[in-house]
């Protein structure tokens, strides 16, 4: 049996009115024969701490490596990024960690074919060639964070330059080849976007919004992307929302993930893995439909980028059963529409097909 369906879950039918055949909202088929396995070299992941998609539809996963040591007598480690084709044969692994940092966090590649890599506890971003044989280009010093003294254990300067203190994702423009990175993964580090030109010097910086009612949730910028109308989407993490700018950084809207758990949660911590931790577009024109990664519900949720509605979700919650997701961390959407989920701890990644 290929694939096992996952129905797309409607939660108000009052949605879907006036909705075209063509616009209804998408539901997905479960693709059990991908990945093919084994992968590479009799290969073991660790944790896939992200991921990105290139024009062909070729998948390339960042690997931290963070394996069960003894499981090495049976395996080859992976190395840190890896490329599978569209069928899912990976294509080549690549990557010095030394060189490219801990804590692998987010990619992007342009279109021609090079790939931008944020090693999320670092104070530098970094540009590869397609196969990994040459580094481009480093935005932000090795071995210096964007800190009071220059170290991890320095206050966090936010300042108008190109160093990073614990960046977490990247996007870039591509009309005019602006870089474009969410500058804070985590308490402690930076918590704005900041943005560069395409030489990778420093052009401006803002912060996520807050107001008078909600000044005291921690702003950490955990994703960003670009959409095609011009509009930068970032996930407010521990506000579980979705805050959207234009490119100067003037604020535009929330948009709310919410969540209901479901189970008491008397006597433990619910609700503190954020419900809108990573996104994905649709590969329409439009975009219509964003795909955000919900560690609440360990869902998917599928929302109408315009309305900011949820409309949809899929998956089938926490677990390591086919899927189900154990702290999905990484998402992407190729160009037929087919959404793949990256997770942390479950260490591996699960394709979504778009049914048409």
């Amino acid at each position: 049996m290929k694939s096992v369906r996952f129905s797309v879950i409607a939660f108000l039918s009052s949605l879907y009115v006036g909705m075209p055949v063509s616009g209804q909202t998408p539901q997905f088929d479960i693709d059990l024969e991908w990945p093919q396995i084994p992968m590479g070299d009799n290969w073991l992941t660790g944790g896939i701490g992200g991921m990105c998609i290139d024009s062909r539809d070729h998948v390339f996963l960042l690997n931290r490596q963070n394996v069960v040591e003894a499981d090495l007598d049976g395996a080859k480690l992976a190395p840190p990024i890896i490329e599978l084709d569209a069928n899912g044969v990976v294509v080549r692994g690549w990557g010095d960690p030394e060189l490219i940092g801990p804590r692998l966090h987010d990619c992007h590649v342009e279109t021609d074919g090079s790939i931008w890599v944020v090693a999320a506890g670092t104070g530098y971003i970094q540009k590869y060639s397609n196969d990994g044989g040459e580094l481009l280009m480093q935005i932000g010093e090795t071995g210096r964070f964007d800190s009071s003294d220059g170290t991890r254990e320095g206050e966090p300067l936010n300042s108008d330059n190109a160093q990073f203190f614990l960046p977490s994702a990247v996007d870039v423009n591509k009309i005019n080849g602006d870089i474009y990175v969410a500058d804070g993964e985590l308490p402690g580090g930076n918590a704005r976007i900041a943005v560069l030109n395409k030489e990778g010097e420093f052009l401006r910086q803002w912060q996520l919004f807050r107001t008078a009612s909600d000044r005291e949730i921690t702003p950490l910028p955990h994703c960003l992307r670009l959409s095609n109308d011009g509009l930068v989407y970032v996930c407010d993490r521990q506000a579980d929302r979705i805050q959207v700018f234009d490119q100067q950084g003037n604020f535009i809207q929330n948009i709310f993930v919410s969540f209901t758990p479901l189970s008491p949660t008397q006597g433990r911590a619910g609700g503190n893995r954020g419900s809108a931790v990573v996104l994905a577009f649709s590969p329409d024109t439009e975009q219509r439909y964003m795909y955000v990664i919900n560690q609440n519900s360990v869902m998917i949720d599928v929302l109408e980028r315009e309305s900011g509605r949820v409309v949809s979700r899929f998956g089938d919650g926490p677990g390591r059963y086919r899927g189900q997701f154990t702290l999905p961390h990484g998402i992407g959407v190729d160009s037929r529409g087919n959404v793949y989920i990256a997770e942390q701890e479950g260490r591996r990644i699960q394709k979504y097909s778009l049914i048409e």
